[in-house]
């Protein structure tokens, strides 16, 4: 399993994220964006998966990282 951290552009995006994560089987959590990486709402989701589960993201995600230690890994930005 790989750590990944999705940004938001609005908190009901992240909240609906994290609930469309959990559907799918998989773990998310809902949490303030860490201090190296920037959000418009200031609420993340750090979820652990085979992939990125773009499928899951709600429109208003800002972006997808990969979490490697202590660094984000941009996987794609979902919109600006």
């Amino acid at each position: 399993m790989k750590r990944f951290v999705a940004t938001f552009h609005t908190h009901l995006s992240a909240i609906l994220t994290r609930k469309a994560l959990q559907r799918a089987g998989i773990t998310a959590t809902l949490t303030p964006v860490p201090r190296k990486l920037s959000s418009s709402c200031g609420s993340c989701v750090f979820y652990e998966a085979e992939d990125p589960s773009y499928a899951c993201m709600d429109e208003d995600t800002e972006a997808v990282y990969r979490v490697e230690g202590e660094d984000y890994i941009l996987c794609r930005i979902i919109s600006e």
